[in-house]
């Protein structure tokens, strides 16, 4: 019989995201920060390349970010609902951590695993600063696809992108539970 670890089972059965808007101070300082970082750092990312890096932003980093949101919102022509959704996430953020793809050269390891590598990181990040009692979102939104964005804001290098913006802070308030996928709808057995 395998060792079953309950705690942990029934914490990701039940495990819900915080919406970064619901989201306070206090943050985590550097030293709570690392075991998250840490533990989002054990993904399988097939052949250890470790193809993905990450940026902390600051809290006093997120008014610049917020404006360049701005700024790359009404320089794309993007209405002015989806650039205030763009910059909120900045304006309202007090700790994020960028979880960028770092692509890696391999006759090995297809492009694609390595995706698949650094959105495991971004759901490792969010569940192990859930696990530590903060309150935890992942957000994308369109600056995190826009490559000047990326660039000026992130210094991410050309073969890089955003994976995802985890953003780690104190929860305000428990958001009520939703619906969750039909597993009957969604699971095929082969049993031969």
């Amino acid at each position: 019989m395998p060792i079953r670890n309950q705690a942990a089972l029934d914490f990701l059965l039940t495990r819900r995201s915080r919406p970064a808007k619901t989201l306070q101070g206090p943050a985590p300082t550097a030293d709570e920060l690392r075991p998250l970082l840490q533990a989002a750092a054990r993904t399988p990312d097939h052949g250890k390349l470790e193809p993905w890096r990450f940026v902390v932003i600051e809290k006093t980093a997120m008014p610049r970010l917020a404006n360049l949101a701005q700024e790359r919102g009404e320089a794309l022509g993007l209405d002015p609902d989806q650039i205030a959704k763009g910059r909120a996430q900045f304006d309202q953020g007090q700790l994020a951590v960028a979880v960028i793809e770092s692509p890696k050269p391999s006759d090995k390891t297809p492009a694609i695993e390595q995706t698949y590598s650094a959105g495991a990181v971004c759901l490792a990040l969010l569940n192990a600063a859930l696990a530590a009692g903060w309150g935890a979102n992942w957000l994308t939104g369109w600056p995190s696809h826009d490559r000047l964005f990326m660039t000026d804001g992130l210094h991410v290098a050309a073969h890089e992108r955003i994976a995802g913006l985890i953003h780690i802070a104190t929860e305000t308030s428990a958001p009520p539970e939703r619906p969750r996928p039909d597993l009957e709808a969604i699971t095929t057995r082969l049993d031969t």
